[in-house]
């Protein structure tokens, strides 16, 4: 079993930055890739971004790149999202997710094995 907590969401203006961050307590979290989903108002889930267990690999999805970088660091059993040049269309709930499976298939697939509770991002205008 592992366990996902996510902290840092908040309230931001429209091209602030902020960074979430989710910590994984619980057996083997290290061979588990890594990622962060979100869902709007109103609006089903959708990928954001996900890390391999090793953090060579990353893949986001198209609206984020080159605004937001995922990272992780398993000596503290965490992953991060730096979310930069925000918009109020990023408001969400930002929920990561652990998972066996490569993370270059969750955009089409999403994780099962883990999920957090997630963490509200409010972006104002």
């Amino acid at each position: 079993q592992v366990q996902l907590v996510e902290s840092g969401g908040g309230l931001v203006q429209a091209g602030g930055s902020l960074s979430v961050s989710c910590a994984a307590s619980g057996r083997n979290r290290r061979s588990y890739a890594m990622g962060w989903f979100r869902q709007a108002p109103r609006k089903e889930r959708e990928f954001v971004a996900a890390i391999s267990w090793s953090g060579g690999a990353t893949y986001y999805a198209d609206s984020v790149k080159d605004r937001f970088t995922i990272s992780r660091d398993n000596a503290k059993n965490t992953v991060y999202l730096q979310m930069s040049s925000l918009k109020p269309e990023d408001t969400a709930v930002y929920y990561c997710a652990a998972d066996s499976r490569s993370p270059h298939t969750w955009s089409i697939q999403p994780p099962s094995d883990y999920w957090g509770q997630g963490t509200q991002v409010t972006v104002s205008s």
